[in-house]
């Protein structure tokens, strides 16, 4: 059996990190197994389903490295909805029903104060032809409920292992809305029907819904698909996420925060697993380490803190050619390796290299604390070409004449140069300032 896994969010807001969890989740499970991701837009909440969010979503999914190999969108699907709710229909497993919102909430309020579970009590299976008529004739446009059998429901779930519901405990869902329109519980096993999905891997929040789709894919002749339902991601106060709010939104993360794509499919391949958490540089590396069985049903906290420490980690691993892009972006054009090599080890996002860009390319007000020892060590600064020993050989000589060592050497001749207390190695940052604006920052001019 292939396998072929979906992701299928609604663009009905952004995706935050808890959704895009989920997607690298489902991608590196078929990568894994050498199978197809399907992307494919639940949009049939057409009040809400936006063409940004839709555009958003594939953008995001691009900016990670999570490409697919299929798309298909629920709204360019509805006419086969309908043959399938008319053969649900015409085999008696879908009823009219007419309560309006009203009638079910009551019902539903009495049934919780009895300390009952609020089960859908099938009036509307009671109802004759007569009753049916006269309901329409009042103007009432029935909802349609797919019927339940009383059996038990089983699965053995990837992540949470054998599950098993009552059918008599769970309330028949409504799969035909009032308008027409079918609901999620219809359309996504359709779908995963008619587009051979073998194996379902979603939120727990699904778990009951399974149950409820186990039936609906028998009743309809599909092949029920393997499944797994992670626990829910939450951020670090243990609130859950939604895109709703733009909780932890990925474009935010992107544009705002300037993670690196790496940093956060790293993180997230890991959280909530028995694996350590690790900067990863591919995406293949992940793949090769990816195994669902590592997935533990604890509920896995997000914390920016932890992705920001993880980012600077990536940032100090990659070599130019992965980050040659964003610095040009940043107007960093001329920048190159020597100058990227340098100042990695003090970045925790891109585009703090342009601060030292500006130290190294750009004129600096120096902190001249000890001018009489600044113009010892300019007078002793080495000829040009400049190289990675330079640093060394400089600050020995001006050692063996001043006879200072530690920091009461090298504070001051960082401040001189950088107009910082703290940075990148100097015998790196030097051979990027050159001679002349060397000598002139150690003067106390502004160069």
């Amino acid at each position: 059996m292939s396998v072929a896994v979906r992701f299928a969010p609604s663009p009905t807001g952004l995706l935050h990190v808890g959704n895009v969890r989920l997607a690298l989740v489902n991608w590196l499970f078929a990568r894994k197994a050498g199978g197809n991701v399907l992307l494919r837009l639940d949009d049939t909440d057409e009040e809400r389903s936006k063409p940004e969010y839709a555009e958003g979503i594939e953008r995001d999914l691009t900016w990670l490295g999570l490409t697919w190999d299929r798309f298909a969108r629920e709204s360019d699907r509805y006419g086969r909805y309908d043959e399938v709710a008319a053969a649900l229909k015409a085999s008696g497993r879908l009823y009219p029903c007419y309560e309006t919102p009203e009638e079910l909430n009551l019902k539903r309020a009495s049934l919780v104060s009895q300390g009952r579970p609020p089960i859908y009590d099938r009036a509307a299976l009671r109802l004759t032809d007569a009753d049916r008529a006269r309901l329409e004739s009042e103007g009432r446009t029935p909802h349609w409920r797919f019927k339940l059998e009383h059996k038990p429901v089983e699965w053995t779930d990837l992540v949470r292992g054998p599950v098993h519901f009552e059918g008599a405990a769970l309330s028949d869902p409504v799969l035909i809305r009032e308008d027409g329109r079918p609901l999620y519980t219809l359309t996504s096993v359709v779908d995963d029907a008619d587009l051979a999905i073998t194996h379902v891997i979603r939120g727990e929040d699904h778990v009951a819904n399974t149950a409820v789709q186990i039936q609906i894919f028998e009743a309809v002749g599909g092949v029920v698909p393997v499944f797994a339902h992670l626990p829910l991601l939450t951020d670090a106060t243990g609130q859950g996420l939604s895109k709703r709010l733009g909780s932890l939104s990925v474009a935010s993360l992107r544009e705002e925060e300037g993670i690196e794509p790496m940093a956060l499919a790293s993180l997230l391949a890991k959280l909530g697993t028995s694996d350590a958490i690790e900067p990863r540089l591919t995406l293949d590396e992940l793949v090769a380490e990816f195994d669902i069985a590592k997935v533990s049903r604890a509920t896995p906290k997000f914390d920016p803190e932890e992705l920001l420490r993880l980012n600077a980690r990536i940032l100090h691993l990659l070599p130019f050619e992965r980050v040659a892009g964003e610095l040009a972006a940043l107007g960093l054009d001329d920048a190159d390796a020597a100058f990227w090599e340098a100042v990695r080890p003090n970045l925790s996002r891109v585009a703090e290299a342009r601060d030292w860009w500006a130290v190294t390319h750009a004129p600096v007000a120096p902190a001249a604390d000890d001018p009489a020892f600044l113009a010892e060590a300019a007078a002793l600064l080495p000829e040009e070409p400049w190289d990675l020993s330079t640093w060394g050989t400089w600050t020995g000589a001006v050692k063996a004449r001043t006879g200072r060592k530690g920091k009461d050497l090298f504070l001051p001749l960082r401040r001189a140069l950088t107009g910082r207390d703290h940075g990148p190695e100097l015998k790196n940052l030097l051979p990027l300032i050159g001679r002349t604006r060397a000598q002139k920052r150690l003067a106390g001019e502004t160069a």
